[in-house]
């Protein structure tokens, strides 16, 4: 079938290159780029990187009217909103446990998704949504690193990531263009989204800080290239898997993003959040089942 017609394999892929954006966050706040010009990083880079391949496709034409709204919403409520507060609260939370923040949309794009009657996934598949989220709870009450526990107004704040993302997952469904390739969305919002965070850079009288940006070359070429990848796969999965197993991508960067905080970053972890993510993992190959079975269903008739 290969990758780009499997869900499972499109939500591995997606999750891990969302992963990257944990640690090499934690990078640029430590040099002191802002969180809306990290931000600002990722959908620039994305936009960019995938213009050309745009431009050079069939699927090259100027947006409508619907297009230009669908890009600008889903700008605001899925990159640049989340980006921002993700990158506010990662020097608080670390990488690690704030990525975990990703892990409490499934539960809330699959409450959304029932409610407006879109496809949902079997029971199965819910059950595995809870399981995850089960986990997810735990991390989540563990309130970050041992021995540093994280405020509970920042554990709020960041709680707003999930609810955005969850509205994000929906909206994209139910408002996506006809005829629109995963190219052409990807780059069309992420643009959308670059111009709107400078936009809001300009206002409050910050620039773009080339100097800072200059002092991690290799973080920012990172960010911007697994960025343009990731965007790709994660429309591509939108259509595929629906909203609500596109949600689960969080799962999967999140079981990445504490490997890697506590392998790179030295970020130290209590059981609780270990024995959460363990849970989470369950969630996710349960999830994984149901929609494999779901694709043997579909091939079959």
């Amino acid at each position: 079938m290969g990758i780009w017609n499997s869900a499972v394999g499109l939500l591995l892929v997606t999750g891990a290159f969302l992963s990257v954006s944990l640690p090499l966050g934690k990078m640029a706040t430590a040099a002191g780029v802002s969180a809306p010009a990290w931000s600002f990083v990722i959908s620039f880079g994305a936009g960019i990187l995938l213009l050309p391949a745009l431009l050079a496709s069939s699927k090259a034409r100027l947006p409508n009217a619907h297009k230009l709204r669908y890009f600008f919403i889903t700008a605001a409520i899925s990159y640049a909103l989340p980006n921002l507060i993700l990158f506010l609260v990662i020097p608080r939370l670390g990488s690690g446990y704030s990525g975990i923040m990703f892990t409490l949309s499934p539960v809330i794009t699959l409450a959304m998704s029932i409610a407006l009657r879109l496809r949902r996934p079997n029971a199965l598949g819910i059950t595995g949504i809870g399981v995850g989220f089960a986990g997810a709870m735990m991390v989540a009450l563990s309130r970050g690193e041992a021995g540093r526990p994280a405020e509970l107004v920042w554990v709020a704040v960041a709680l707003v990531i999930p609810v955005l993302l969850a509205s994000g997952n929906i909206y994209r469904t139910l408002d996506w263009p006809p005829e629109s390739s995963p190219l052409e969305l990807a780059v069309g919002s992420h643009v959308a989204s670059a111009l709107m965070l400078l936009t809001g850079m300009v206002m409050i009288g910050d620039g773009i800080p080339v100097a800072l940006l200059g002092e991690i070359p290799l973080a920012v070429i990172a960010q911007g290239t697994a960025a343009a990848v990731m965007f790709v796969f994660f429309f591509r999965l939108q259509t595929v898997g629906g909203p609500v197993y596109l949600s689960q991508i969080g799962y999967v960067a999140a079981a990445i993003g504490l490997v890697i905080g506590t392998a790179v970053f030295g970020e130290r972890y209590p059981t609780v959040t270990w024995l959460g993510a363990a849970i989470i993992t369950i969630g996710v190959l349960l999830t994984t089942l149901a929609q494999q079975a779901e694709e043997r269903r579909q091939a079959a008739g």
